[in-house]
């Protein structure tokens, strides 16, 4: 057990014997770092069946689905995915969901958070980011961990467009990322009631180095040949001269994310390197700025990344909560049995944003 693991245990003890009124009352040991409730079953602790179980073994809810594109100032567009039926003046509010790297409404964590949310009241949108989802963007910019004016915008529209409806907001992995740098950078926005990030890459640096090495590469080099796969089929289309300093041939020969990052992320949207990219955007900046409520969910097992990643107390405002399990993997959190698993963050979502469904609201 390490200082941090040994720390936070003993603060979890001690927390556990205040009642939630004594913790209101009191900031002053109040800790926004906070052992999860969740633990994994003995068949699924270790943190690859974690987070591949639920990718590639489990079967996905059934969803009945909408699309709708959202043009963009700059001519390109984004793909909307509504849940059906579409029973928006009954529902309680609008559950926003971003995706990770090159995922989409097809991702496991997406499919079923969107089905789950509808079955208890709630309408589902999801925002592909940029060439995601099926369909090639039509500009050269594409899409980041740190990229938030897209989303920003897409909250904008969906506000004017259901203004009294109120609207929480899901980040997952990238996604996640984003979503706590749109928060710290507009504390004051009043268009999300309350986040929740889940799996978050805090420091977008450590967690290149710590995803390239032993089997984490595994996950490197399935998402990094799909991000390879994408940028070569828009540069059959788009001219890129001027923007990359690299060909068709080399583009294919990147073989980690931070030489993806350096070589494409960075010249293509601003900045100077990598390393530029990393700092800029990496939620870690961000997070004591955030003055909507706001819960993390995050696995110490993580194999995206390690606990280097990790933000200590005082980087966190008031307004944000860390829940820390030992297990979970990435974007997992799988607990039940073999033959009917469930996934842990459905409910510990649906029960923090209830409070800010229309009906509480109304109350209040």
């Amino acid at each position: 057990m390490t200082f941090f693991h040994y720390t936070l245990y003993q603060q979890t003890l001690y927390l556990k014997h205040m009642s939630d009124k004594q913790k209101r009352a009191d900031n002053s040991i109040q800790s926004r770092i906070r052992r999860s409730e969740f633990k994994a079953p003995f068949w699924a602790r270790n943190r690859h069946i974690q987070t591949l179980w639920p990718r590639f073994i489990q079967r996905r809810r059934p969803l009945a689905l909408r699309v709708e594109k959202l043009s963009l100032p700059d001519t390109d567009s984004l793909n909307l995915v509504w849940g059906q039926p579409e029973t928006i003046p009954e529902s309680k509010g609008l559950a926003v969901i971003f995706h990770g790297l090159e995922g989409s409404v097809k991702s496991h964590y997406a499919n079923d958070l969107m089905a789950e949310l509808q079955s208890q009241g709630w309408q589902t949108v999801l925002m592909h980011f940029r060439g995601c989802g099926g369909e090639l963007n039509s500009t050269p910019r594409a899409y980041h961990s740190g990229e938030t004016e897209d989303a920003n915008y897409f909250m904008q529209w969906l506000d004017k467009k259901f203004p009294d409806l109120p609207k929480v907001a899901i980040g997952f992995s990238l996604g996640a990322n984003m979503l706590l740098k749109l928060l710290g950078e507009n504390p004051a926005q009043k268009l999300i009631k309350a986040a929740v990030a889940v799996s978050t890459p805090f420091k977008l640096a450590e967690c290149a180095e710590s995803i390239n090495h032993g089997f984490s590469k595994v996950y490197q080099n399935y998402l990094l040949k799909s991000m390879v796969k994408t940028l070569r089929s828009k540069m059959q289309h788009i001219d890129y001269k001027g923007l990359l300093s690299i060909d068709d041939a080399k583009v294919a020969q990147l073989t980690n994310f931070r030489d993806f990052d350096e070589s494409v992320t960075a010249p293509l949207h601003g900045f100077v390197n990598a390393d530029d990219y990393y700092q800029k955007c990496s939620a870690i900046s961000f997070l004591k700025h955030i003055e909507t409520p706001t819960l993390i969910l995050h696995s110490i097992d993580d194999p995206f990344m390690n606990e280097a990643v990790l933000p200590e107390e005082h980087e966190l405002s008031d307004s944000v909560d860390l829940e820390l399990s030992e297990t979970g993997g990435h974007v997992g959190f799988l607990h039940g049995t073999p033959w009917k698993p469930k996934i842990w963050f459905h409910k510990r979502i649906a029960d923090f944003i209830e409070p800010f469904s229309i009906h509480n609201v109304v109350q209040e």
